[in-house]
């Protein structure tokens, strides 16, 4: 009966080698999780020590490679057939993907990462305006256009093969240019229990980041102290939350569940910018933008080769979100591609990397500099201990606003509520991904198996919380190095993605226009033919050559297949043609 079950509603190979790896992770934990911590971080450190510089130089080619493919002819490309439309309006659309994409880290960071840049930079004197500036330029760094960029390539990587090409939603499709039906084999299903690993992990690291957070906000407010067997008591009951939205579904879980968090962060958000400096953010945010656009391709490709100490920042820093953000990749950029069909390309990338983008460069403004400026003012200030632990700065700014004690309490509250929603969002989007992934890319998977990925995220959090504990670290770095560990062997996944992109792309059929040497009997001809009611930049019936509206000369045959200029033609099945049938248009000698 269960084998039937496998057989029909999961892709057997992908389905049974996670779950069964994924189980024997959970029974290493629970069994010896010194064992498993300790191990963990001796790969970490050859990982960190011999591969960062792939993690650094792939995260900001994706950068390039994105914005270019917007701004090219290949942004008119539509993710599905030529007349398709968008399936989610666009403020649904970007709530869910915003929820989705950065999450419980926002709330988590915002306070947190600014502070620590300040008094602990990589490079500088600490406690400077110059240590201020460049605090919140890393900041924009780690949440800027990297994390985007990284999402896109996987998620408009699906979302072209599958609605486009017709193949399906599965990480391994959009080898299909590359390995061809061996998709259908062990090499596509290794690619797609890769990608299943990275998003269990990924996402293990949010949950377990959003655990460590909401026990700190009940420490705060009640006392109870945040230890790891309350953290992992969190994991379970918000768990919980994230199954009945499983149960909900895409359309009245993930959606609800994402609007109402993204207004309950934007009221946090005011919150704190109408109670703080108001002025001084204004100024900022135009400041920090400014010197992130400055800075940024300078500091995309830096190593600080030579500096020991900041090699080590940059490990702990930029190389812990880079791995997270590619280990978050197939759960973000699947679930974007899901909620994006009809979409352009130049839709896409554009919603996807900007609107997100800026919206957290405001957030990080609004809490980072708010922040810096009370610590700058008093140095004495209580903020002055969040780096050192940094789930509770959220709630320390939130004391120090001059507000009365109950609008603290209630904005202590409200960034539980927040946090605790980024949680759910994350966990009930997560295991509608891995499910497409483990049931061969089917988009509306069986609402039984979500719910047995989505408890089993909560168990590997709590694994890796406990796992940090036991080996002697604290739970934050046993998080961190799952996230950079899970993200090595789809580092790789994803630049074969990319190559195997551009490679479909390339099979689109855009019509170039062809000059052509046309006598002057033949031009006096079109020009008469112009005249006598035939529009611009069409071929005459009369069979000659017809003239664009520049003045440019092009071949009948040429003519005869064309589309407005950089525009997709269309064919009778999906807008595209393989590479077989692509048309050559041969320039015609007179």
């Amino acid at each position: 009966m269960i084998a039937r079950y496998l057989r029909e509603h999961t892709s057997p190979p992908v389905f049974v080698s996670s779950a069964v790896l994924a189980l024997a992770f959970v029974l290493w934990g629970a069994v010896a999780p010194a064992s498993l911590g300790s191990v963990a971080d001796s790969v970490n450190s050859v990982v960190t020590g011999n591969l960062g510089w792939l993690y650094i130089f792939t995260a900001s080619a994706f950068v390039v490679f994105v914005i270019v493919l917007m701004a090219s002819r290949f942004g008119r490309v539509r993710l599905g057939p030529s007349d398709s439309t968008p399936e989610y309006k666009t403020v649904s659309w970007f709530a869910m993907l915003f929820t989705a994409g950065m999450g419980i880290g926002l709330v988590f960071y915002a306070v947190a990462e600014p502070l620590t840049h300040f008094t602990s930079p990589p490079t500088g004197e600490a406690g400077t305006a110059e240590a201020a500036e460049n605090a919140m330029l890393y900041t924009f760094y780690h949440w800027g256009l990297h994390p985007w960029a990284i999402y896109i390539v996987l998620g408009l990587s699906l979302g072209y093969f599958s609605f486009r090409k017709g193949l399906p939603l599965r990480p391994a499709a959009a080898l299909y240019p590359l390995i061809g039906n061996r998709i259908n084999s062990w090499p596509g299903y290794l690619v797609d229990v890769v990608a299943v690993f990275g998003t269990l992990f990924g996402l293990a690291t949010s949950l377990g980041i959003g655990a460590q957070q909401v026990g700190a906000g009940l420490e705060t407010l009640f006392g109870l102290e945040n230890s790891t067997p309350l953290q992992v008591v969190l994991i379970l009951l918000i768990t919980s939350v994230a199954a009945v939205s499983v149960l909900l579904g895409i359309d009245k879980g993930i959606r609800n569940l994402s609007l109402i968090n993204l207004w309950l962060a934007l009221a946090l958000m005011l919150f704190v910018f109408f109670f703080g400096p108001t002025r001084d953010l204004l100024n900022s945010t135009a400041a920090n933008v400014g010197v992130y656009v400055q800075q940024l391709p300078g500091l995309s490709f830096q190593t600080f080769p030579g500096d020991a100490d900041a090699q080590s920042w940059q490990s702990g820093w930029t190389l812990f979100y880079w791995g997270w953000w590619i280990s978050w990749s197939p759960f973000v950029g699947m679930f974007l591609a899901r909620i994006s069909y009809g979409r352009t390309i130049r839709q896409f990338v554009a919603g996807a990397l900007f609107a997100p983008v800026g919206a957290s460069m405001v957030w990080m403004t609004v809490f980072g500099d708010t922040a810096l400026d009370l610590l700058r003012a008093d140095p004495a200030n209580p903020l002055a201990g969040a780096p050192d632990s940094p789930e509770t700065s959220m709630f320390l700014l939130l004391q120090q606003l001059p507000v009365p004690e109950i609008l603290t309490l209630l904005a202590s509250v409200l960034s539980i509520v927040v946090v605790v929603l980024f949680f759910a969002t994350s966990s009930d989007s997560g295991s509608l991904v891995i499910d497409i992934l483990t049931n061969g890319g089917d988009p509306n998977p069986r609402w039984q198996q979500r719910l047995f990925w989505a408890v089993l995220e909560g168990v590997i959090a709590a694994v890796l919380l406990g796992a940090g504990a036991a080996a002697g670290a604290d739970a934050l770095s046993a998080l961190q190095t799952a996230s950079i560990l899970a993200g090595l062997p789809l580092c790789i996944v994803l630049i074969l993605m990319a190559v195997g992109l551009m490679k479909g792309l390339r099979s689109e059929r855009f019509v170039v226009a062809l000059p052509v040497e046309v006598s002057p009997a033949v031009a006096l001809r079109s020009s008469t033919a112009r005249s006598d009611g035939h529009s611009t930049g069409r071929a005459p019936d009369n069979g000659q050559a017809a003239i664009d509206p520049s003045g440019a000369l092009y071949s009948e045959t040429a003519v005869a297949t064309m589309a407005t200029s950089d525009e997709v033609a269309p064919d009778s099945d999906d807008g595209v043609l393989d590479n077989a049938e692509e048309v050559s248009l041969e320039r015609q000698e007179r």
